[in-house]
């Protein structure tokens, strides 16, 4: 079953250095088998609530394919630039 990988930023960037490491050190891991980016900070309009500063969407083929892209190592050391540069909501969300 599909499952997605959401990143919510809630606010905007307060450290574009950080930001800058976090897409370098991402970038470093490559293109993962069967990712498929869907949403990428596209413009926002907020229907229900407050709308976050921006969005990112990720496809991937499976729940194991989603946990296995999280927890390279790459992305854990890229997590701590990313925490550094905004604050984010990162969630799971399986599909039908």
């Amino acid at each position: 079953m599909a499952t997605y990988i959401i990143f919510t930023r809630e606010e905007p960037i307060r450290d574009a250095d950080a930001m800058k490491a976090y897409q370098e050190t991402n970038a470093r891991g490559g293109r993962t088998e069967g990712m498929e980016p869907l949403v990428v900070y596209g413009d926002i309009e907020g229907l229900e609530g407050d709308a976050p500063d921006g969005a990112v969407v990720l496809k991937f083929p499976d729940h194991a394919a989603a946990m296995e892209w999280y927890n390279r190592p790459i992305y854990q050391e890229a997590i701590q630039h990313r925490m550094k540069a905004a604050h984010y909501r990162v969630f799971m969300v399986e599909g039908v």
